[in-house]
């Protein structure tokens, strides 16, 4: 075990070497951190020392939290740099990676989540993990909250360095029977099959989708729509399952789940769509979707915005529009479809950045990053903006409250007194009897308001940080979306309906310039800066012929058609 006297390694901060934005910002970090490479895992061995994986991505808050409460502590650093390999990793670059200690995490604690740390030995067998973990900097409300009773990071380290010095042969035996019953595990699983293999069943049985009906029926939350209590995450694709329930021409699905069932999950999915499209997820002065809300009624979001999140809901709200005419759930297809075909996600080369940042600067001269702090008002705002009489209408329809309308509870860091997250609290129509004003006049002051509080918002706020890697598994869902959306809006706005089709095609064009090698066949993942060095994954290669097959159906097209086919042959076989 490498230990202070440990001489012959002196490791030194690494991380100006990668093109990840999420781990080049941890370059200036005290500890000194390792990429991940064959070289970084020869130092553990040679050394005999733990490893510490911290896995995370750009746009995560609590990723920020940790870096500024712990790996910028010079005490943390120095446990870390003496006594274990430091690795940093981007989990949107090495999926594989992440997905492999996810699972053990999510195995061994019943949940997971990103920042996503995880000591493993030598020979890369998980020892201990875990997500977020206060350091010795944490600037967390400590009454009453949950987070003052966790131990934190400094002395799980202590911990760790104790355990592996006086204990390794015990962590060794350990760590390798918690690997053996992981594999039993996955290998009880869908993927124990090899490809081509047979099931002892022919098809799917269809009494399947039944139960799965019964599921989100009883989990459905008619309140507020959504399947499940805070913390609440959209997952589009439940959302599409049910949507199609009621689709199917095939008249035994109706027989099995019940016609009244099948229309009842069209209206838990319109239902969830429209809380969302009215909720603070939602950027409603802005456009598009943060990636999950902290509270049950969405009206408060960890804001970060995810390309990924975007494309499926994309997709989503258009089969719902598609299903009812429902304007409203048109206005959220156009607001997606132009977030994701303009500055900042639409890269000029072609393609679609994997996020935006939740945490930013309240203003240019801050020196401190604040969480939501691009996308939060007051009152005064309002009214400084807009004017009183304007300021007040637009005020009341998305529920902006002189003390704020964040809950204490909802704010650890403080960082929401005052403020204001913009959620739709009533209708154009409703807020016209209570001003005493025409509805029309009432939509124009709400139309004219969004735009200007828009134009403050760009001029007079720092933008959130941008992770602008292109990877090809997001932008195949992007693709798809779009290419969908172009032909089913042609009638409606041939003009934007064009836009949103060009920029599927520039996309599926740059990859196939920059992220494809024709000769080899092999896709990559990740583009910035150049091409990065991964070759893609089975998500690369499913999400993008996914895309290909929907653009080649909106433009008919045959070169994305014969690009898709190439990739299906090359597709690696799991």
């Amino acid at each position: 075990m490498a230990s202070e006297g440990d001489e012959e390694l002196r490791l030194v901060n690494r991380l100006g070497e990668s093109r990840s934005p999420y781990v080049r910002a941890h370059a200036t970090n005290p500890v000194a951190w390792q990429m991940w490479s064959d070289e970084s895992l020869a130092l553990a061995k040679k050394h005999n020392r733990l490893l510490f994986l911290s896995i995370g991505y750009a746009a995560c808050h609590w990723c920020h939290v940790m870096e500024r409460e712990s790996f910028a502590s010079p005490e943390i650093a120095h446990l870390l740099n003496a006594h274990f390999i430091p690795i940093k990793i981007d989990r949107e670059e090495r999926p594989d990676v992440d997905a492999i200690y996810m699972n053990y995490v999510q195995a061994t604690n019943g949940s997971g989540g990103w920042p996503l740390n995880v000591f493993v030995t030598p020979d890369l067998e998980p020892v201990f993990g875990g997500t977020y973990w206060p350091g010795p900097n944490h600037s967390m409300t400590a009454q009453g909250s949950l987070i003052s009773h966790t131990v934190g990071f400094l002395e799980i380290l202590q911990k760790m360095r104790d355990v592996w010095t006086k204990q390794e042969a015990r962590c060794r035996e350990s760590a390798k029977e918690i690997t053996r019953q992981l594999r039993q595990f996955a290998e009880e699983g869908v993927h124990s099959r090899k490809l081509g293999e047979k099931s002892d069943e022919d098809g799917l049985d269809i009494d399947l989708l039944e139960e799965a009906y019964q599921h989100f029926s009883k989990k459905y939350d008619t309140a507020n729509g959504g399947f499940s209590v805070a913390p609440k995450f959209p997952t589009p694709v439940n959302l599409q399952f049910l949507l199609r329930l009621d689709q199917w021409e095939n008249t035994a699905v109706k027989n099995i789940v019940g016609e009244d069932e099948c229309k009842h999950a069209t209206h838990m999915v319109v239902n969830t769509l429209r809380k969302m499209a009215r909720g603070g997820i939602r950027d409603q002065i802005g456009f598009g979707f943060a990636r999950y809300s902290v509270t049950k009624d969405w009206s408060l979001p960890h804001f970060e915005k995810m390309l990924y999140d975007q494309a499926q809901l994309l997709d989503v709200y258009l089969d719902a529009f598609i299903i009812t005419h429902d304007p409203e759930m048109l206005g959220a297809v156009f607001d997606i479809a132009t977030y994701l075909t303009e500055p900042p996600m639409a890269a000029a080369t072609g393609g679609f950045f994997s996020a935006e940042d939740a945490d930013s600067y309240p203003t240019h001269t801050d020196t401190e990053k604040r969480e939501g702090a691009y996308y939060v008002w007051t009152l005064k705002e309002f009214r400084t903006v807009l004017g009183d009489r304007d300021g007040n209408i637009c005020a009341r329809f998305y529920g902006v409250l002189a003390d704020g309308n964040v809950a204490r509870e909802n704010d650890p860091h403080d960082e929401f007194i005052n403020q204001n997250v913009v959620n739709v609290t009533t209708t154009p129509a409703a807020l016209a009897k209570q001003v005493g004003l025409a509805e029309s006049e009432v939509i124009t002051i709400l139309k004219e308001g969004r735009k200007k509080l828009r134009a403050y918002r760009e001029k007079n706020r720092p933008k959130p940080a941008l992770d602008d890697k292109i990877v090809v598994a997001w932008n195949g869902l992007g693709i798809g979306a779009l290419a969908r959306t172009s032909a089913a809006l042609i009638d409606i706005d041939p003009e934007k309906a064009g836009r949103f089709g060009k920029a599927a095609e520039d996309a599926a064009n740059f990859i196939r310039k920059e992220l494809f090698d024709e000769e080899s066949k092999i896709l990559y993942r990740v583009y910035r800066e150049g091409r990065g060095d991964t070759p893609g994954f089975c998500d690369d290669y499913a999400f993008l012929i996914h895309g290909l097959i929907d653009l080649y159906e909106a433009t008919f097209k045959e070169a994305y058609l014969e690009f898709a086919d190439i990739l299906q042959s090359k597709c690696p076989r799991v």
